[in-house]
């Protein structure tokens, strides 16, 4: 895993299309935009599990943090 520092307003790129936006931190919570085309799907950790296991595959590719 990489670990990045980002202050507010600084972006993170992930390859030659995606681009994830630090857009406020308060506290232990960073709200951040993901910038990425359209075929690409995007979700959160706990909704990706959930359509995986919709699928007939239960186990998620990356482990899940704990809350």
């Amino acid at each position: 895993m990489l670990v990045l520092s980002r202050a507010i307003g600084e972006v993170i790129s992930i390859g030659d299309d995606i681009a994830v936006h630090i857009l406020e931190v308060n506290g232990a919570h960073v709200k951040f935009g993901i910038q990425a085309p359209v075929d690409v799907n995007v979700h959160r950790a706990e909704v990706y599990q959930k359509i995986l296991e919709r699928q007939g595959s239960p186990t998620h590719p990356v482990p899940l943090p704990n809350p």
